[in-house]
């Protein structure tokens, strides 16, 4: 297995097949090639990954490869195999997607191909670079980091002073620039004018030094044609050494005569680019004229500019790794829209259509169906997407209070404004505003919204000066507002403004397929917080679950699988650990069952009444005839309303 780190330092020379980059867990660090057909994950020995972990199943998910297409297939495991934070049972990988099994999650890389610096393909010359003229030196060992040295060296005919210049130039120019590519690039540039080479490269390396995955190479002639091999052999000794070498004689060397003969090079330098005791590569230069150009003065300049590279090299590639963890955290933070029915992947597909535009939109759904969480994938979809999100609950404020919120106020205003405050819309300048709940506006507010819709801009209260804002807004209402309109109660410019495009949230109750997605979704998310191992739902939590008709909806569920995280005592959630009105309650239940309910009901009051009964109101010994846990037979008694009937 490859390293994590050869797989950063790769500048995209060569094709890749797909293979995963453990980001946690116990294999972190580590770059798995999917190198079959077929690839099984699990907590057996047997499988091709083994991911040693109690909540991992013996045989958790295999990934299938067929032809350019990646599936990940879940095996039935009881604690779920998750897509970018989103359980699921079979899922077509994309590149860059997130594979979480328990407490390990891997980047799926698909394949990476040529940057436009770098050469389709290294060609390297391995042959042997011992030339019986040849200097090195150590890093540390060159007279221009030692400024002592320098002092003493400096004298009116030395060229100290002009290649000083030069490196300080380089150094201020190299701690500039963040993107790595663009830096490799311009310390080529510098290097061209300090030594005289006719080529020069920056090849980075594999942590073990082995291989050189990727090489930006800069021509001093940018017409040169045919561009000879690449010492390798030269690289590789760099590399075991960690010195600095300069080779003017390589054609005479009788190992490597007749591929040097081909190439045409006549010296070489090459040095360690090494930064924090890290070797990330190596800076490459060589040339074809005769005599050899390259002197002992031109090693010790080399060597200092490699040193000052290889920090703004270190740095630059440190920051890309920051910003790419910061993308996956801010992506990572945002719930997930969970779930692989029909109705969920359409809410998916209009949210890919509709979030990059910058249009108005109007978001339906009953209460606890998600509307903001849809709101926010939106957001998150748009080119606003770096910037605030902002929401604001329109039903929770007094109008008054509303209206300083949104727009905000001046100074003096109203009693208690003792001083100038911003309100959320300016707060969201540049981003997304979500108002939830927009249907139980007031008339006032809604004309000043209307302006804001129409105008981007507004007045703070008590003030006279409009304020311009840069927004996208969201609205979200459970209301019917074409009756609302029709009752006079939201105005109709108002709602045309608003409702641009629509998307309708669909119920739980419609999409009774992804419950059990979402409940080991909301297993996962609560279990480490409430600090319970929980495997997953036992199979009649299952068939409890699936049988309620969810007025609450999603929220509801939630809540019901919090509850049953806090009661419970074993490794898997039981229909006892559920709220008691899913298991008794049959007000909420379709009419169509309603005999079925009010049949098990009394079924369970017979039951629980015989138990009592041979156990002489023994609770502790009735729950144990039951093979029930107690707690649950007082609630079960409570519920049935037999609690008043015992004590008779």
């Amino acid at each position: 297995m490859e390293s994590l780190e050869s797989i950063r330092a790769a500048g995209g020379l060569r094709k890749m097949n797909p293979r995963l980059v453990a980001l946690a867990g116990p294999h972190r660090g580590r770059v798995i090639p999917l190198d079959r057909d077929e690839f099984s994950c699990g907590r057996h020995h047997a499988n091709d990954l083994s991911l040693p972990s109690p909540t991992i199943s013996r045989r958790h998910c295999i990934i299938r490869k067929a032809g350019d297409k990646v599936t990940l297939v879940d095996l039935e495991s009881s604690h779920g195999t998750f897509v970018n934070g989103l359980p699921v049972r079979e899922r077509v990988l994309k590149e860059g997607d997130q594979i979480g099994l328990s407490d390990s999650v891997f980047l799926f890389l698909a394949r990476e191909d040529a940057t436009e610096t770098g050469r389709a393909e290294p060609i390297w010359d391995d042959g042997d670079p011992s030339p019986r003229d040849s200097l090195k030196i150590r890093t540390d060992e060159s007279i221009y980091l030692k400024p002592t040295l320098v002092m003493e060296a400096l004298a009116p005919e030395s060229k100290i002073a002009k290649n000083l210049s030069a490196l300080l130039a380089l150094s201020t120019t190299a701690n500039s620039i963040w993107d790595p590519g663009k830096l490799q690039e311009k310390i080529l540039e510098s290097v061209l004018d300090l030594v005289p080479a006719e080529r020069v490269a920056i090849l980075l390396c594999s942590p073990d030094g082995s291989e050189f995955p990727s090489a930006t190479i800069r021509e001093r002639d940018p017409r040169a044609e045919g561009s000879p091999k690449l010492s390798l052999a030269l690289a590789r000794r760099v590399v075991a050494e960690r010195s600095a070498f300069l080779s003017n004689e390589l054609v005479d060397h009788p190992s490597i005569v007749d591929s040097s003969a081909r190439s045409g090079i006549k010296a070489a330098l090459c040095l360690p680019l090494e930064a924090h005791g890290e070797l990330i590569g190596v800076l490459y230069a060589d040339s074809r004229t005769e005599p050899a150009p390259f002197s002992k003065d031109h090693l010790q300049l080399a060597t200092a500019a490699a040193a000052v590279a290889a920090i703004a090299l270190a740095s630059a590639r440190r920051m890309e790794l920051l910003e790419a963890e910061t993308r996956a955290l801010r992506k990572g933070s945002v719930a997930p829209i969970v779930g692989e029915s029909r109705r969920v992947e359409e809410v998916r597909r209009y949210i890919e259509r509709v979030g990059p535009k910058e249009t108005t939109v109007m978001v339906r759904g009953e209460t606890g169906t998600g509307k903001e969480l849809v709101a926010r994938a939106l957001h998150d979809a748009s080119p606003r997407c770096d910037a605030p999100f902002v929401a604001i609950n329109c039903g929770a404020l007094a109008e008054t209070l509303l209206e300083s919120e949104l727009f905000g106020h001046e100074k003096g205003a109203f009693t208690g404004a003792t001083a100038q405050r911003k309100g959320k819309l300016e707060a969201a300048h540049g981003g997304t505003v979500f108002l939830d709940e927009v249907g139980e506006m007031t008339p006032a507010l809604q004309v000043k919204l209307l302006r804001v819709l129409q105008e981007r801009e507004f007045e703070r209260v008590g003030g006279n000066r409009p304020v311009k804002v840069d927004i996208r807004l969201i609205a979200a209402t459970h209301r019917n507002l074409e009756e609302a309109v029709r009752e006079g109660s939201f105005r109709a410019d108002l709602f045309f403004r608003l409702n641009v495009v629509c998307l309708d949230v669909p119920p739980l109750r419609e999409r009774q397929e992804d419950i059990p997605l979402l409940a080991n979704h909301f297993i996962a998310k609560h279990a480490g917080r409430l600090r319970r191992k929980i495997v997953g739902l036992s199979p009649e939590a299952r068939k409890c679950l699936a049988a309620h008709a969810w007025p609450g909806n999603v929220r509801e569920l939630e809540n019901a699988i919090e509850h049953a995280l806090v009661l419970g005592a074993s490794d898997e959630i039981r229909p006892e650990d559920l709220p008691s009105h899913l298991l008794e309650s049959d007000t909420q239940a379709p009419a169509s069952i309603g005999g079925f309910h009010a049949a098990v009901k009394e079924a369970k009051i017979q039951v629980v009444r015989k138990a009592l009964a041979e156990a002489k109101d023994n609770y502790t010994q009735a729950a144990k005839l039951l093979g029930v846990h107690p707690n649950y037979l007082h609630r079960l008694v409570n519920n049935l309303n037999l609690r008043d009937e015992r004590r008779k």
